[in-house]
């Protein structure tokens, strides 16, 4: 899931974010006097606006810190690393930041750090690229946007990307492996219950295991539709299209899904339609491997065969 998110960032931020880009680190002095960065947008004793602005320097003094021996994604760095945080002299608040040393016994609490500034400045927090040992500024010869009328910084676009790590229930286990071979995979509790597609772990009126397991049609009835006509960042099919709940034959719960194969003002309640499965060679453990549903040419099912499942 990835999508970029744009705000304004107000007066308190802006001033942090333009002193970034002019390669300077901006605090705020505090109702008692202390100087907090990066500078919060309310005073923490008084809950008043904080308008005081003050430079502080770009070195500082590690006052905790943790090693990351394997980097994920996104972070600062390829190879290990430590993320610690940095009290900046002139400062009474720590800041959050990465330091860069090659093994855990080259960073302590006490050390002495310095910024290095990126080549290129924009009003974000990664014209930090990290802090390293030493003394004095480590900035690059560059000059500083402010030199050229640059504006203050009003806007930020922050990449926002989510992943997820599922791990799979015995139920879904089953579901999932039905799905990389062609099956679709409904469980229920007993005889006389609900069969849930995808399987739940337990049934959520009695809350026992569902542990039937039924091999559904890839035949269904659309229950209820939405006609898609707006797009949107990441869009794969152009609007107009149709997200549906289809209830496959023998299940008890429809599942979301696309409709395709028709026009959109085509589908309805009760239109039954097929799935059509990807090539066999794209087939994974998920859902996806059924591309779409498309109208399956069956004559429309009567109201009360879905009714319940509005």
């Amino acid at each position: 899931m990835r999508f970029d998110y744009t705000r304004s960032v107000g007066p308190t931020i802006g001033a942090f974010l333009t002193g970034l880009r002019d390669r300077k680190v901006v605090g705020a002095r505090g109702s008692d006097g202390r100087v907090l960065v990066p500078p919060p947008e309310y005073d923490p004793v008084s809950n008043l606006p904080l308008t005081d602005f003050v430079d502080v320097a770009d070195t500082g003094t590690v006052s905790t810190w943790t090693w990351v021996r394997e980097p994920q994604p996104g972070q600062p760095f390829d190879r290990p690393f430590a993320w610690a945080l940095i009290t900046l002299d002139g400062a009474d608040s720590a800041l959050l930041h990465a330091v860069d040393v090659a093994s855990p016994e080259q960073i302590h609490t006490g050390l002495r750090v310095r910024a290095r500034w990126a080549q290129e400045t924009t009003g974000d927090i990664k014209d930090i690229v990290c802090f390293e040992p030493g003394e004095g500024s480590a900035a690059p010869t560059a000059p500083t946007p402010s030199e050229g009328g640059a504006e203050p910084v009003t806007m930020i676009t922050t990449p926002v990307d989510l992943s997820y790590k599922h791990t799979a229930s015995p139920q879904e286990t089953v579901y999932l492996r039905g799905l990389a071979e062609g099956k679709l995979i409904g469980a229920r509790t007993d005889a006389g219950d609900k069969v849930y597609f995808p399987p739940r772990g337990a049934n959520p009126t009695s809350g026992l295991p569902t542990e039937d397991y039924i091999e559904l049609s890839d035949h269904g009835t659309v229950t209820t539709f939405c006609i898609v006509n707006v797009p949107f960042l990441g869009q794969r099919i152009k609007p107009p299209y149709v997200a549906a709940y289809v209830l496959l034959d023998g299940a008890d719960i429809p599942v979301l899904h696309l409709v395709l194969g028709c026009e959109a003002s085509e589908v309805r309640m009760g239109m039954r339609v097929k799935a059509v499965w990807k090539p066999r060679e794209q087939w994974g453990h998920g859902l996806e491997n059924v591309d779409h549903f498309e109208p399956s040419g069956e004559p429309d099912a009567d109201y009360e065969t879905y009714q319940h499942h509005l």
